[in-house]
This record gives structure tokens, sequence and C-alpha cells, in this order.
């Protein structure tokens, strides 16, 4: 059994396995990550503070998703345009 502390409201819970959130606040972080998906396949070279000022949430939050492990870091190629 592992000791959680819910990152949206602070509150201890227990559960099988390392949780981010305890039960009444999964519906939120699944909804804040699902937002965060979106914008990301529509603008998929975006930072966390483009993130977070676009959907209105923190950027500490959008950075706990990659450190949680739920978002990667890809690093992409840039291309020369011809003129």
């Amino acid at each position: 059994m592992h000791n959680n502390i819910c990152k949206h409201c602070l509150k201890q819970f227990s559960s099988r396995f390392k949780a981010y959130s305890c039960n009444e606040c999964r519906d939120k972080d699944e909804g804040y990550f699902d937002e965060i998906e979106a914008y990301l396949k529509e603008y998929p070279n975006s930072n966390a503070l483009q993130i977070s000022e676009a959907l209105g949430i923190t950027a500490y939050q959008v950075l706990n998703y990659l450190k949680e492990g739920r978002l990667n870091i890809n690093s992409g190629r840039f291309e020369r345009i011809d003129d």
C-alpha cells in the first residue's frame, strides 16, 4: 500500500500503487491532461508557458505531467525553407 497526497486538494489517501490524484480529483486531472494533449496535437512545438497561457492552467501543472511520465519531451529537427 502506498500513502499518497493528492496534487489538487492535498488530501492524503492510500492506494495499491503510486498515484498523484485522489478519486475525487481524478476527473479534474484527466480533464487537464486531455486539454494539454489536444493542444499539443494542434501546436506540437509548444513549451510549458505557451500551454499554460493558452489553457489557463499553471506551467507547474504542465511540468508535473512531465515529471509523472505522462508527457514526453521530443527533440524535433528544423529544416531550412528555401527563399
